[in-house]
């Protein structure tokens, strides 16, 4: 399975991304500049963390009207598999790629330790690799994850099963409503979650909990 990893000026988690799938794939990702306008023959695309354009206007504002995310969108629109980490996941929501909106935490504070989270949909590419309501561990980081979508939204993404991942247990760190912590598309193809699943797969990290989600997502057997 081959991925690649966008690169935008801000991006301070495009190594840990790149190195998670290479350690989990054994091959190196592809790289994208915010300027490409064509995208390579790949599985996943993934668009990593980090403060793009120094999140002037709104956080992923700026990076979602990049040429290269015109391109993410057309390969999205065919099927290709998206994932986009906290900023990553701020972008594609930007972008109309993912509904809702990202707001300011609810503490008004930058928020950087371990949570837990809810396996609250198991029927995903992504997430195929867990069991249904499974607690997992993962890392987040990041000042505006506090997700948010109106009544009529929130009652469409909940009743068709588009959150994927809850904070569990009283961790949310954010304020987010219901407890979302990510979502995915209508087709299954594109997901955005604000925690770090990419610095916690291997025993020098102090755990594994975020790498079934990339073996789902690439396709490698257990």
């Amino acid at each position: 399975m081959k991925s690649a990893v966008v690169l935008l000026p801000g991006l301070n988690r495009d190594r840990d991304m790149i190195a998670a799938l290479t350690k989990i794939s054994g091959k190196a990702p592809a790289t994208v500049w915010q300027t490409d306008t064509e995208i390579p023959d790949v599985d996943l695309i993934a668009i990593p963390g980090g403060f793009s354009f120094g999140d002037y206007l709104r956080c992923g504002a700026i990076a979602a009207r990049m040429p290269v995310m015109r391109a993410v969108a057309e390969k999205a629109a065919k099927g290709v598999m998206v994932i986009g980490v906290c900023n990553g996941f701020q972008i594609l929501v930007e972008a109309g790629l993912l509904p809702g909106a990202l707001m300011r935490n609810s503490s008004l504070k930058f928020v950087c330790r371990q949570v837990k989270l809810k396996i609250d949909n198991a029927n995903t590419m992504f997430t195929r690799r867990y069991q249904p309501g499974q607690i997992i561990r993962s890392p987040v980081a990041h000042h505006d994850g506090n997700y948010f979508a109106d009544a009529e939204t929130l009652a469409r993404i909940e009743g068709e099963g588009q959150v994927v991942f809850r904070y569990a247990e009283g961790t949310n760190p954010n304020g987010s409503i219901n407890d979302i912590a990510g979502i995915i598309n209508d087709k299954g193809n594109v997901l955005g979650l604000m925690p770090h699943p990419e610095n916690l797969i291997e025993a020098a990290h102090g755990g594994s909990d975020g790498r079934a989600l990339f073996e789902g997502a690439l396709g490698i057997a257990a």
